[in-house]
């Protein structure tokens, strides 16, 4: 945990207490000090290291950032875009992911004229929804396990805006041809099962995982997620996607009438 609980240990308090105790501190772990956990990994990007890896993960890696670039374990992310909430309505939004902790995704949206301010966030294994109109009126407040595991899966995909993840030993490659690619890895204590696809010069195009949520009104499940990357840049020695349309039914006719409903304009990344 970001917020040390010896304290709390020590006076005998119960695992559910313990529980509920850590979910709300963790929401009320700012963009700010999550940032500044990030630890530096002291090592910097050679792709000779990768020389094991199948031929597209290579490609993907070294597209993906430029030899001797700091491998970081966070990004801190500038953005704005539209958001499908029955209408398409704009937002603006600041993002920190933190590969060791988890992300905070602080945004404001405006329906009719009028500002919906909230985030979205995943934090040491608590996962939480809150969003207020004007900031004071709730409008959304959600948790529990099946927001966390929905949550996770939010990180898992928003991995492809921290590459240095993918260079960590805990993840495995496997290739069908020299346009797709698929990782594994764990994080959050859930697996991942990240598929990409690729240009011939290590270009993310698609990506796609299996991501938890109830959408279509039934018990949760599993269902594919995923986005299109329609644009990119580079920051500091890392390529990613800055323009993305993203959404649920990934791969479906349903994705481009009722799974879409992200679509955003990536400004500005930090790393460290």
């Amino acid at each position: 945990m970001l917020i040390r609980l010896n304290y709390f240990y020590h006076h005998n308090l119960s695992n559910y207490e313990l529980k509920i105790l850590v979910a709300m501190m963790t929401k009320q772990i700012s963009l700010n000090t999550l940032w500044n956990s990030a630890t530096s990994k002291d090592c910097v990007f050679h792709s000779d290291e990768f020389a094991h890896l199948p031929e597209a993960a290579r490609r993907y890696l070294e597209h993906a950032i430029a030899p001797g670039t700091a491998i970081a374990s966070a990004v801190r992310l500038q953005m704005h875009g539209e958001i499908k909430l029955k209408n398409w309505i704009p937002f603006k939004a600041e993002q920190v992911i933190c590969w060791e902790h988890g992300l905070i995704w602080s945004a404001t949206a405006w329906m009719n004229g009028l500002p919906i301010v909230g985030s979205d966030r995943i934090i040491d294994g608590v996962g939480a929804m809150q969003w207020k109109l004007l900031g004071i009126f709730p409008v959304m407040i959600a948790s529990g396990s099946d927001i966390t595991r929905s949550a996770v899966g939010r990180l898992q995909s928003e991995s492809i805006c921290l590459p240095s993840v993918f260079c960590g030993d805990h993840v495995s490659w496997t290739t069908t041809d020299s346009s797709h690619l698929h990782s594994s890895f764990v994080v959050q204590g859930e697996r991942a099962e990240l598929d990409f696809t690729i240009d011939q010069t290590g270009r993310l195009k698609t990506f796609k995982l299996p991501r938890w949520n109830n959408l279509d009104g039934s018990e949760f499940h599993y269902m594919d997620f995923g986005g299109i990357m329609e644009e990119e840049r580079t920051f500091s020695g890392y390529t990613i996607p800055t323009r993305l349309r993203i959404g649920w039914y990934f791969g479906t006719e349903q994705f481009e009438s009722e799974g879409e409903f992200f679509r955003a304009t990536i400004d500005d990344a930090i790393y460290r």
